[in-house]
């Protein structure tokens, strides 16, 4: 593959992996330095990518990415604004309130899992990635991947069934 390419690479996938990215951190200007972060490095090895693994490849980029500004962030103490979070939107603020709230309680579940099971919805459940593809982006074996998929499944399954009965006063 071509240099040459990562601007076509980089519109085809950018949106994607963003979205990742943020899944990730949950937090948008983090999102979007590790996404900047993901192409240049995507942009240094480029070459070492085959044609018809871009995505897959583009997101392990990303998903290394991810760990490195981890290590990184746990050895610091910063915190970030929120302050650009609510500006322009056309959406009514009830609407975004609702929203905001259903992606933190879906955010907050999945956060409570482990890394691996947070890693296995994330990447099939949300961004579509074959088994396969998840499989090798988190460095292991597919049916390692299936198992840890189920039981990430189960448990947001239960903590559904539990706010549901809650929300019923059962």
């Amino acid at each position: 593959m071509k240099p040459d390419n990562l601007d076509q690479i980089y519109q085809m996938y950018v949106n994607d992996v963003y979205r990742y990215l943020y899944s990730l951190c949950l937090q948008h200007h983090t999102a979007e330095d590790l996404m900047q972060e993901t192409f240049y490095r995507a942009y240094l090895y480029l070459e070492n990518c085959k044609d018809e693994k871009v995505k897959p490849w583009l997101f392990r980029v990303a998903y290394n990415a991810f760990v490195d500004f981890k290590r990184k962030d746990s050895r610091s103490f910063t915190s970030e604004s929120e302050f650009f979070d609510g500006i322009g939107d056309e959406e009514t603020p009830e609407y975004r309130l609702l929203q905001k709230e259903r992606w933190s309680e879906m955010g907050q579940v999945i956060m409570r899992l482990p890394e691996k099971q947070q890693q296995a919805i994330l990447l099939y459940d949300f961004h579509q990635f074959s088994y396969q593809e998840a499989a090798d982006i988190l460095d292991v074996r597919l049916s390692y991947f299936k198992v840890l998929l189920f039981r990430a499944r189960q448990k947001l399954r239960e903590e559904k069934e539990r706010m549901d009965r809650d929300e019923q006063g059962i």
